[in-house]
């Protein structure tokens, strides 16, 4: 082999990890958008504009300035995103693979919201409603990407005054000393207000036996919930049997959580939209002869739909996948544009052969 022919494969391979690298940081770092549907496009938040100085200060006895408080609600504000269309939000929620039921259920909350607010502009009595919600599934169903967009919707009808999204676990709420966990926990709250706290496998805060620090974390959120019912919604998600023993087993949660989401696992016509769906965003086409071997490795693979992840499993087989790909490029003397778009049977069943493998060992 001269010297030019292993330039020209050193160069494939490079060219290949950085396809593989540039998916991996921007296109499958984003979960929540990549792999559930289309989202409208950001837009910009601008800037506040800065106040203007005094000119004229007013002498002493005379009026002074705003207190603190005033001045910190100023600048809450100022950090809030605009509102979004209203329409343009349940448009990104039905470009969301699968997900049929929670469609239809996130539907009749926005509805259920829209008309309380129109209620209120209209002097209207309101029931009191706890917007505080129980997800419920396997990972990969689109729990994270359905409570974002929650928070975005009620921030664009009023009811969230930011609809940001602070995501935690037990470890992001809990502390190992007595006394910590109620201020580690209210910090996190304090991040969440105006927006929605999502907390994922909540149920490992009920645990750890009557003297764990989970129960003064729940204690705490409760009355936090309680207090700020106005701007802030709880959600609390994992698997279901294990979400619905910890809302029973404490009456607090049970009087506050009264709406509940089940996320059903993918169906393997689903979770091949997906797929393609990515081979479209990465500029990848899956040759024809591959869909045959690809449906074959996801139906092994969702035999055990828990450690299988749904969504996030496509993203690790597309992973897997594309690395095939690119041992198999270098191994060629030329590549064209195509041949770096392809993805082929041979990529997919050396995906597959390579989990057998594993397995047998």
């Amino acid at each position: 082999m001269d010297k030019r022919d292993q330039s020209k494969k050193d160069e494939i391979i490079l060219r290949q990890l950085e396809v593989i690298r540039s998916m991996t940081e921007h296109n499958l770092s984003r979960m929540g958008t990549d792999f559930w549907g289309t989202p409208a496009t950001e837009k910009p938040v601008p800037a506040a504009p800065a106040p203007e100085k005094e000119k004229n200060p007013p002498a002493d006895g005379g009026e002074k300035k705003a207190p603190e408080a005033a001045e910190q609600k100023q600048e809450d504000t100022a950090k809030a995103p605009p509102k979004e269309d209203i329409e343009d939000l349940q448009k990104e929620l039905d470009s969301y693979v699968g997900l049929t039921a929670v469609k239809r259920e996130v539907k009749d909350l926005i509805n259920l919201a829209a008309v309380e607010q129109l209620r209120r502009q209209h002097g209207l009595p309101t029931a009191d409603m706890s917007l505080h919600m129980v997800f419920s599934g396997n990972p990969g169903t689109g729990k994270t990407t359905i409570a974002r967009l929650m928070a975005r919707v009620y921030h664009s009808l009023g009811i969230l005054s930011k609809g940001q999204l602070v995501e935690v676990d037990r470890s992001g709420l809990v502390a190992g000393y007595v006394g910590q966990t109620a201020i580690k926990t209210r910090k996190v709250i304090d991040s969440a207000l105006g927006g929605v706290l999502f907390i994922d496998e909540a149920y490992a805060l009920n645990g750890g036996g009557a003297n764990d620090f989970g129960r003064e974390a729940i204690d705490t959120l409760l009355k936090v919930m309680e207090d700020h019912r106005d701007d802030l919604v709880v959600i609390v998600a994992g698997y279901d049997g294990l979400m619905d023993e910890f809302i029973h087993s404490n009456p607090g949660l049970e009087s506050r959580f009264n709406r509940f989401l089940h996320f059903a696992d993918y169906t393997e016509e689903e979770l091949l939209a997906i797929f393609r769906m990515q081979c479209e965003k990465g500029c990848y086409i899956l040759a024809p002869e591959a869909e045959a071997p690809l449906r074959s490795l996801l139906e092994r693979r969702m035999a055990d739909a828990a450690s299988f992840g749904n969504a996030r499993g496509v993203r690790n087989l597309f992973e897997q996948i594309l690395v095939r790909q690119a041992g198999r490029l270098a191994g060629q003397a030329a590549v064209t544009r195509e041949d770096l778009t392809r993805i082929t049977a041979a990529d997919v069943e050396a995906v597959g052969q390579s989990r057998e493998e594993t397995e047998d060992t």
